[in-house]
């Protein structure tokens, strides 16, 4: 069962400051020093059509599909989220390598599957995502399901 408190919204000020450093090591040509764990969205702002950058946690890579798969830790507000929506033609960088993408959002259904299985294989980050949204849970799949069904949308982010 998920308790609900005040939804968070996405950081501002210093603390944005702080979420956005790793950019600045991507930047830098330190993105390797991030494995696969993180990864560098280069997108284009759905408003201006002006290039954004946003760092995400790639919470699967499925070598099948060659595609990775992000949850909007902030929800449908997530700047990233609505522009990669609008313009889902993307450029992601895990480590040090650069790639051509295709943002694909998935269904609330296939974000609940998503985030079932991100639950599995990283139960602490699991509970810590749905912590930064408002949200505890007692670590149940049903629990995690619903949260993304309702709260954290996921894109699947398909290597051209």
């Amino acid at each position: 069962m998920t308790t609900s408190q005040v939804g968070r919204k996405p950081p501002i000020g210093l603390q944005r400051l702080l979420w956005r450093a790793p950019i600045w090591l991507y930047r830098i040509g330190l993105g390797g020093l991030f494995g696969k764990q993180l990864m560098l969205l280069n997108h284009t702002g759905r408003k201006s059509g002006q290039p954004r950058q946003a760092v995400v946690e790639a919470a699967h890579f499925d070598p099948a599909r060659n595609s990775y798969t992000v949850a909007s830790g902030f929800g449908h507000k997530s700047d990233w989220y609505r522009n990669v929506c609008a313009t889902p033609r993307v450029t992601i960088q895990v480590g040090n390598r650069r790639m051509q993408a295709d943002a694909r959002p998935l269904s609330p259904a296939e974000s609940g599957t998503a985030m079932v299985e991100y639950a599995h294989r990283n139960p602490s980050l699991a509970r810590g995502l749905a912590k930064v949204i408002g949200h505890q849970v007692d670590g149940t799949d049903e629990t995690y399901r619903q949260i993304a069904e309702q709260h954290i949308p996921f894109v699947e982010f398909r290597v051209l």
